[in-house]
């Protein structure tokens, strides 16, 4: 996904990182952000070389993956194959079209934190607390 804008400022990593926790306490899933200081022209090839590298394949299929790239002004959010049969492309489409308008808007924070929430919200309604 891309959104248009100029360079981003700064994504507040204490806010992120505290939606995190928060929708992983509602869920068995788990849900990944990077960002990124390198370009990337393929944001869905990049999000899953991050995945793999970050060894999240070996979990119970229910992982959320959001990349972001500030420099190449792009972005992806992927899921486990366990997420993704059990969401469809319709979910994907509508959580990113979400976050393309926070980012066209310049609420970076705000739109990875909307991702967060909604990626939280589907893996706790399909995969609740172990």
């Amino acid at each position: 996904m891309r959104w248009l804008f100029s360079n981003p400022a700064g994504i507040d990593h204490k806010r992120v990182a505290a939606a995190i926790a928060a929708a992983e306490k509602a869920t068995s899933g788990e849900i990944r952000v990077v960002v990124t200081r390198h370009r990337t022209s393929d944001p869905v090839a990049a999000a899953r070389r991050h995945f793999s590298r970050l060894g999240l394949g070996h979990t119970h299929r229910n992982t959320v993956l959001i990349l972001v790239s500030p420099r190449s002004r792009n972005f992806a959010v992927i899921g486990d194959r366990g997420v993704h049969e059990r969401c469809g492309d319709s979910f994907w489409t509508e959580l990113t079209g979400a976050m393309v308008g926070y980012f066209k808007r310049g609420e970076f924070t705000e739109g990875v934190v909307h991702g967060v929430e909604r990626a939280g919200a589907l893996l706790a309604a399909h995969f609740p607390p172990a």
